[in-house]
């Protein structure tokens, strides 16, 4: 019997030991996600998780930083990465309006759908082909298909990405969106798109939600309310997607078990409480004071978790594949820009 309880006793001593090893990581990520609302109220056009990403990837690179973030700190911040980033997308579903974004029209349901399917496939070989390593191709299509950084941390959850893969995506990724704040708005005129029509587009187009609204809102307020909507209706896939990879990654590993013995879900649990989430919202019956507060606690939670993942970017590392990553990024900016602005067309 006591070969039997060994195990468990084990198990408890590594959670006890990770958790008693965490709090110097988990106390620069609050720091990290504290400097990034700082930054964001000074300069509005930056989003805070943008801002997270990039003062991760600083830290991480400072002289005097450096060693404590790879040292010390290095357990939270991954902890930080993984399940603070499971928490902001549960609290992610209840900022989707599900009525609101019903209301745009079947039509345009159908678009963002082939939006996203075109833009994720299309990535997802673009990468293979260009022989970016481990599941970057995959992270990479997650992030421009749905919305960015968030997206990109729900699949890596369910494929069991590495921490440096998942980090050069995000960077990649964030990167390329905040570009878009300063490109997709000179575009506007050439493109001969309404307000409306060019909120859609930058809606259907633009990864991070806070970078939707950056762009979007230089052609005024009636471009970013068709901006957010069509936002959430991106972010509405997240689930499935999600699921898609699990049940994936799962017939994948038919038969083999994790370390605790048990066999991959086919649905994450933080999946099925986004949903869960998503149908509170629903139902109309929390107050809008509830809302606001789930609101700043995502935005709180991610950008903690995105600073522990910009932490871990190996800048060496990747510039050994920025040619090729740059080229992904490019081509997969290319895909989404495109077949949205097509998309937004046919159902003007």
């Amino acid at each position: 019997m006591a070969l039997l309880h060994r195990p468990q006793g084990v198990a408890v001593r590594h959670v006890s030991r990770e958790t008693s090893t965490a709090w110097p990581g988990l106390a620069a990520a609050a720091g990290g996600a504290l400097a990034a609302w700082c930054v964001h109220r000074l300069l509005p056009a930056v989003p805070m998780l943008t801002a997270s990403v990039v003062l991760g990837i600083a830290v991480a690179h400072f002289p005097g930083l450096r060693g404590h973030v790879r040292g010390t700190a290095r357990p939270g911040l991954s902890l930080a990465g993984r399940r603070l980033m499971r928490i902001g997308i549960v609290l992610l579903g209840l900022g989707l309006g599900l009525d609101q974004v019903l209301r745009l029209g079947w039509a345009t349901v159908a678009m963002v759908a082939a939006v996203v399917a075109a833009t994720f496939f299309g990535t997802l070989w673009l990468g293979r082909r260009l022989g970016l390593p481990g599941d970057q191709p995959l992270l990479v299509a997650t992030g421009y298909s749905i919305c960015g950084a968030s997206a990109i941390g729900a699949v890596s959850e369910v494929s069991g990405s590495d921490e440096e893969d998942v980090a050069s995506s995000v960077a990649l990724v964030t990167l390329c969106g905040t570009l878009a704040i300063a490109v997709l708005p000179l575009l506007q005129g050439p493109l001969g798109l309404s307000d409306p029509a060019f909120g859609r587009w930058v809606g259907a187009s633009v990864h991070d939600v806070g970078q939707v609204v950056a762009t979007a809102q230089t052609a005024g307020p009636s471009a970013l309310g068709e901006a957010v909507l069509v936002k959430l209706m991106r972010v509405a896939l997240l689930a499935p997607l999600v699921a898609a990879v699990a049940l994936s990654v799962r017939a994948r590993r038919r038969g083999v078990r994790t370390a605790s013995g048990r066999r991959p879900a086919p649905v994450p649990l933080f999946v099925a409480g986004f949903l869960a989430a998503a149908a509170l919202r629903a139902t109309g019956v929390l107050p809008g004071l509830a809302l606001e507060w789930a609101h700043t606690a995502q935005e709180a939670l991610l950008a903690a978790a995105l600073f522990g993942l910009g932490s871990a970017v190996h800048l060496p590392t990747l510039a050994r594949t920025g040619g090729r990553a740059a080229m992904l990024g490019l081509g997969a900016w290319v895909v989404v820009a495109g077949v949205s602005y097509a998309g937004v067309l046919l159902t003007a």
